[in-house]
């Protein structure tokens, strides 16, 4: 096996436009799950269909699962799960119609596994495919991705369409892909799906890397918001020039402020009084995305 699932080096797609991507160097470990971050426009979907060679990269290599997906294609797509972004299912036949028909298109599918796909989705298989709401397409592509338990999964906005309750079910299909040791690269916007799964993220702005990172790690290095509820009076100026501490307010008997990296000088301060509550609270992922792009200078439309 190789090192990684994907790997691509200087990766870039020019348009007319000026959109695209521009020398992405990004590697997706095996097993992993892997969060690929970004707003509608930064080239997340140009990098996954590069990956699935259905655009050609302007400049710049792709290897996928150990393989190069211009030359050896139709070898590396029937080893990949793919769910695009933009799906569109249209047809007369019925929806257990369709999925036998993708079935028997990627082979070695076990119907038993479909089924408790299709049941756990709430998937009616019996109705017409053009009759389906947004919602349920997702989830006959959704079923189509998992069903032959792909070594990788390519997932562009899956829970689009999908209520939180099935939100959640395809979470926990994700989570119980990587313990089968899948590989999952997923697009998404909703952050906070993302963090409840990923191993990894990465942040992408205009068509470029603006950081690869855990999750663990970004919030680790993110700053944290205390919140102190003293049980006597306090001198404010005990807790402006303490290290890491910064933006200290004071208010009656609660002291706010923000700490970029160690707290312990502000705790052992604190100890110093009586103390009746303390709240730390460290930012989502959203917030750190959010934390990122203001870094490099971005604007984020919502």
């Amino acid at each position: 096996m190789t090192l990684s699932a994907i790997e691509t080096t200087g990766l870039s797609k020019r348009y007319p436009g000026g959109r695209g991507v521009a020398d992405l160097d990004l590697t997706v470990q095996h097993g992993e799950v892997f969060g690929f971050l970004g707003p509608n426009g930064a080239g997340k979907t140009t990098t996954m269909k590069m990956i699935l060679d259905l655009i050609r990269p302007t400049s710049g290599t792709i290897r996928v699962l150990g393989l190069d997906p211009v030359t050896q294609g139709a070898e590396l797509r029937a080893q990949i799960g793919y769910l695009p972004g933009e799906l569109v299912l249209e047809g007369s036949e019925n929806v257990g119609e369709m999925l036998g028909f993708f079935a028997q298109l990627q082979g070695n599918v076990d119907p038993a596994w479909v089924d408790e796909l299709a049941g756990r989705l709430e998937l009616d298989r019996s109705r017409k495919v053009k009759s389906l709401s947004k919602g349920n397409k997702q989830k006959v592509g959704i079923v189509q991705a998992f069903m032959h338990r792909p070594a990788l999964l390519v997932l562009d906005e899956p829970t689009s369409g999908l209520d939180p309750l099935m939100q959640q079910v395809f979470l926990d299909l994700v989570s119980e892909a990587r313990d089968r040791g899948q590989t999952v690269f997923m697009s998404s916007h909703i952050l906070s799906e993302v963090q409840e799964v990923a191993d990894r993220v990465a942040i992408i702005k205009d068509g470029r890397l603006v950081t690869v990172s855990t999750v663990e790690s970004l919030q680790r290095r993110a700053v944290s918001q205390v919140e102190i509820h003293f049980g006597e009076p306090f001198r404010t100026e005990d807790f402006t020039s303490l290290a890491h501490v910064g933006g200290v307010r004071a208010e009656d008997r609660v002291l706010r402020c923000v700490v970029d990296g160690s707290v312990d000088a502000l705790v052992k301060q604190v100890a110093r009084y009586r103390v009746e509550a303390l709240f730390c609270h460290k930012p989502d992922l959203e917030a750190l995305f959010m934390d990122e792009y203001v870094k490099e200078g971005a604007s984020v439309a919502h």
